[in-house]
């Protein structure tokens, strides 16, 4: 189950793109890439929970 780290890919890849589309600097587009990237390991890390306990 590779949820977690697709979480994290994507969150990361969502937040650099929110930081530069708000005109942030280098520093600003690695903050939000690494919080956005934690909100998505959890969330799929979450998501591969609910998978292997239902079963799936």
């Amino acid at each position: 189950m590779l949820f977690s780290l697709a979480g994290l890919l994507i969150g990361a890849a969502l937040g650099a793109w929110r930081a530069r589309a708000r005109g942030g600097v280098g520093k600003d587009i690695a903050q939000w890439a690494a919080v956005w990237g934690m909100i998505g390991l959890v969330l799929g890390t979450l998501l591969t929970i609910i998978v292997v306990r239902t079963g799936g």
